[in-house]
């Protein structure tokens, strides 16, 4: 069975190709279906990390016909994460964009590190970037905000520290970062902000559908399509301008195909 890590790593040889560090049990339909979609997306899966123990985690997402709003209900399980060990067997001569959704933060920060170590020994063309996205409400998740040069943090986050909108959460949370990072807050119907090492505030409205269809996985869209745009050489005001616009056109349609 699988999960999909916290870890996403992107092609060097592509624009942002990505490819998963995932975790697999015994063979079962939902393999079937999973190793299916990703070889029709092109998802590299080289990297999968096999475990013995443990079933997938499963979610029943539920989309609101009349506002595509979503609700999702997750049978957790005993699956573990992508560690640091793991994550010591990627040549990272081979990418130039790892991306951390925040998970096992203790473990993540050990490899950052190790990026942060390979970046140390190579020229400024061959560092890898890296990005983490801190999107649930778990305060081991915070020590994450000191590391990525790009770090995504979620509504729900903003909040817990005060802030009520994507400006004040950009210009408040902004100091948790380390020197020369982005730090970027998307806030749904009310589009993005970001503020990048100039201090800047950078905004994007937000982009929505004639008629909202199915939200789920907006946020990861958004995500995915600022990195590609940035990995791509796009100025952080382009970039966020097509965060939004990918995420809208992500709302106003089932799934993620034809989107870009």
């Amino acid at each position: 069975m699988l999960q999909t890590s916290s870890v996403m790593i992107s092609d060097a040889m592509r624009w942002i190709s990505p490819m998963w560090l995932c975790i697999w049990h015994a063979a079962c339909p939902f393999q079937r279906f999973i190793l299916s979609d990703f070889q029709r997306c092109k998802v590299e899966v080289a990297h999968l990390v096999w475990q013995s123990q443990g079933e997938t985690p499963c979610a029943c997402c539920l989309i609101n016909c009349r506002n595509g709003s979503r609700t999702v209900t997750l049978y957790d399980t005993n699956l573990p994460d992508v560690t640091a060990a793991d994550f010591e067997k990627v040549d990272l001569s081979q990418y130039k964009w790892i991306h951390w959704e925040g998970r096992n933060a203790s473990e993540q920060v050990k490899m950052l590190q190790q990026v942060e170590k390979y970046n140390q020994s190579c020229p400024p063309s061959e560092r890898v970037t890296t990005s983490v996205e801190v999107e649930k409400t778990r305060p081991e998740l915070y020590q994450l905000f000191c590391y990525g040069d790009v770090v995504f943090v979620s509504k729900d986050v903003a909040k817990t520290f005060g802030f009520y909108s994507a400006p004040e959460a950009v210009k408040g949370l902004y100091r948790r970062l380390k020197p020369g990072a982005t730090l970027i807050c998307a806030w749904a119907e009310y589009g993005a902000d970001a503020m990048g090492p100039d201090k800047l505030l950078v905004h994007s409205d937000a982009f929505s559908p004639e008629t909202v269809v199915d939200t789920l996985g907006a946020g990861d869209t958004f995500n995915a399509a600022v990195i590609l745009a940035l990995s791509k050489g796009n100025t952080l005001p382009a970039a966020l301008t097509y965060g939004c616009q990918v995420a809208g056109r992500k709302c106003g349609v089932h799934g993620y195909d034809g989107i870009v």
